[in-house]
């Protein structure tokens, strides 16, 4: 009974904070198709605390959930029993073993390459314009790396399950 509470919690956590990450990816995506410099008339005494807030909680909301999906991913391949030969890509386990690798690549993407840079170009951290102009590009490809990423992801997570006889 509580190891099927737990397998559901894991699933529904997994599926809820997927949508938050990835679908900031893909709003991103459709809200700026292309690539648009960070322009250096920023005026930063104009930007109101209240935005401030807004913006550190959407983008905290947006990294944290990124660590609950990796998490409960791994958990639910730990509850299992499947985590060891799906990360050594063993076997049938080897195609959600693939996606979880993909996810783990996506989550240090996220955390070690856009947020430091980000930081920067949103004001969270102070830095010169010229660096912040720099860092703006490189959040723009990071950000579209975790989007394409999030394509063979998705494809390989389901293939685990419906339709595994494909490989």
């Amino acid at each position: 009974m509580i190891a099927s509470f737990l397998d559901l919690l894991l699933r529904w956590s997994h599926l809820l904070f997927a949508l938050v990450w990835i679908g900031h990816n893909y709003a991103n995506v459709v809200k700026q198709p292309t690539f648009m410099p960070l322009g250096g008339q920023r005026d930063e005494p104009s930007r109101s605390a209240d935005l401030e807030a807004r913006m550190q909680r959407e983008h905290g909301t947006f990294r944290y959930a990124s660590i609950v999906v990796w998490a409960s991913g791994m958990a639910m391949l730990w509850q299992r029993g499947w985590l060891p030969d799906a990360l050594l890509l063993q076997g049938p386990l080897a195609v959600i073993g693939m996606g979880a690798w993909i996810g783990t690549l996506m989550l240090l993407n996220l955390w070690l390459v856009l947020w430091p840079h980000q930081k920067k170009v949103l004001g969270f951290v102070p830095a010169p314009m010229e660096e912040r102009v720099r860092c703006s590009r490189i959040t723009f490809l990071s950000s579209r790396t975790n989007t394409i990423l999030s394509i063979p992801l998705l494809f390989l997570m389901l293939a685990s399950g419906h339709g595994l006889q494909l490989f």
